[in-house]
């Protein structure tokens, strides 16, 4: 098994990298941060990664660099690169298929109604507003969305959920959540009424495992929220 975790040096793209192999490489997102090029032309994770690469083994010419997942912009955390075609291909078909198990931890404004359990959902999507909408009831169109969580953590304000995704639906754990009136600390989208001062969200990608996608081990990442990230978290021990 290969594990890895941040050390907590600074913001920097080399102190963020949480794993790397001839095949891999993983990083911290940073809130705010964008995985991949959109239209708004800002820099983005994926040729920070490249540049890097490029430099640290001296390539000549483009650096090949495939993205077989993202995570929304606000949120922190984990993601995976590939840094060949013969990984990006396996490990498109690990997520398509829930062979990479994540967890996420997320500050909401109250707790659930239970402290542990299931929550399943029928989402659809509007891609206009960029907003998915969770029902309780199946309808056209809609597709399935499941997650379990738990309580770790409570304060006067704000409760700590660890989640564990059993589906992978477009803003899937925002909109479960907030379908079900709980709302994460910074999310102005989903109904939050403050943002963070960092412009993200408290929603972090904590742990993903999974079969390396060509050696066949067992890989698992660890990611400690942001430096200098919401100082909630903090207040949290985390």
């Amino acid at each position: 098994m290969a594990e890895a975790k941040l050390i907590k040096k600074n913001g920097s793209l080399e102190s963020r990298i949480l794993y790397e192999d001839n095949h891999l490489i993983i990083v911290n997102k940073l809130p705010g941060e964008i995985v991949q090029k959109d239209k708004t032309g800002d820099v983005c994770l994926a040729d920070d990664i490249k540049a890097y690469l490029k430099k640290k083994y001296n390539k000549p010419g483009n650096v090949f660099l495939g993205i077989p997942h993202r995570l929304d912009r606000p949120t922190s955390g984990i993601v995976v690169f590939c840094r060949t075609e013969k990984a990006l291909v396996r490990m498109n078909t690990l997520f398509r298929d829930g062979g990479v198990d994540k967890t996420y931890w997320a500050v909401t404004d109250k707790g659930l109604e239970r402290e542990e359990g299931e929550l399943v959902h029928y989402i659809t999507r509007n891609e206009s507003k960029n907003k998915s909408f969770a029902y309780a009831d199946p309808r056209p169109g809609a597709k399935e969305a499941r997650l379990l969580f738990k309580e770790i953590g409570k304060s006067e304000r704000y409760t700590l959920l660890e989640i564990k995704l059993l589906t992978g639906r477009h803003h899937q754990i925002r909109a479960q959540l907030a379908a079900c009136g709980v709302h994460i600390k910074g999310d102005l989208k989903y109904g939050f009424p403050r943002s963070n001062e960092d412009g993200g969200i408290c929603l972090h990608s904590r742990e993903a495992v999974f079969k390396h996608p060509v050696t066949g081990l067992e890989v698992k990442i660890t990611a400690p929220v942001p430096v200098g990230g919401d100082r909630v978290w903090a207040f949290f021990g985390v």
